[in-house]
């Protein structure tokens, strides 16, 4: 049984994560707002949005690399470095941030489309729907386990029509630096492999929180999307 303190503290660990990531909404509407735009380089924007981050929002420390990928860079993963592009007047884009609020972490994903293209624009509003539909899968099936999930957003992403680009849908979050065991490279993603439960606890036996990231691509095209936030709560 959760003793009353031990109540109080959840309570305010999902505060704080939901506070900081009411923050970065924040953050990425202000660079929807006054920074994206066609004929600036990816490294040329990441680094205007590290600057706004840090004067209007006072974040200092980005838990992962900031990633702003363009045109056929948007079919890449997190883990790969492609080369900078200049974002075109038509171009597909998305921003994946990891900024920390007052040590909590955030990470949260979004896309752009600039122009018309209508293949563009319905890549963009289908991520959110899937996104919903894969945290509604896990709300109501409290035992799967990372790789139950992984394929359940893959099924989802086919469902509506487009390949998933990921070769994870998520991963562990919390205070800065979240919990971390050497060597374990895969029981702390929502991914092929790890079969172990969503929902568990940490080794201070702490509800462990979840991100969902979905990437959906159309290799065709060349061209992605990517939407990103909370899964255990919110």
């Amino acid at each position: 049984m959760t003793s009353i303190s031990g109540t109080r503290v959840e309570d305010h660990r999902v505060a704080a994560l939901l506070d900081a990531q009411a923050k970065a909404a924040r953050l990425f509407e202000e660079i929807e707002r006054t920074l994206i735009r066609p004929g600036v380089t990816e490294s040329q924007l990441s680094e205007e949005i590290h600057k706004l981050a840090h004067k209007q929002f006072g974040v200092v420390t980005h838990w992962h690399k900031r990633i702003v990928r363009a045109g056929e860079n948007t079919l890449r993963p997190y883990k790969d470095d492609p080369a900078d592009l200049l974002i075109a007047a038509d171009d597909i884009l998305f921003v994946d941030l990891g900024p920390v609020f007052e040590e909590w972490e955030a990470d949260f994903g979004r896309t752009y489309v600039l122009g018309d293209d209508p293949i563009k624009l319905r890549l963009r509003d289908n991520l959110e729907p899937v996104f919903r539909a894969v945290k509604e899968h896990f709300l109501a099936n409290q035992d799967i386990t990372g790789e139950g999930l992984y394929q359940t957003a893959c099924a989802f992403a086919a469902k509506a029509g487009w390949e998933f680009g990921g070769s994870i849908a998520g991963h562990l979050v919390g205070e800065f630096p979240h919990e971390y065991i050497p060597n374990d490279r895969i029981t702390f993603f929502i991914a092929p492999g790890n079969d172990q439960p969503i929902v568990s606890v940490d080794a201070q036996g702490q509800t462990r929180h979840w991100i969902l990231e979905i990437h959906l691509v159309d290799r065709t095209r060349s061209i992605g999307g990517f939407y990103e936030e909370l899964l255990t709560i919110g």
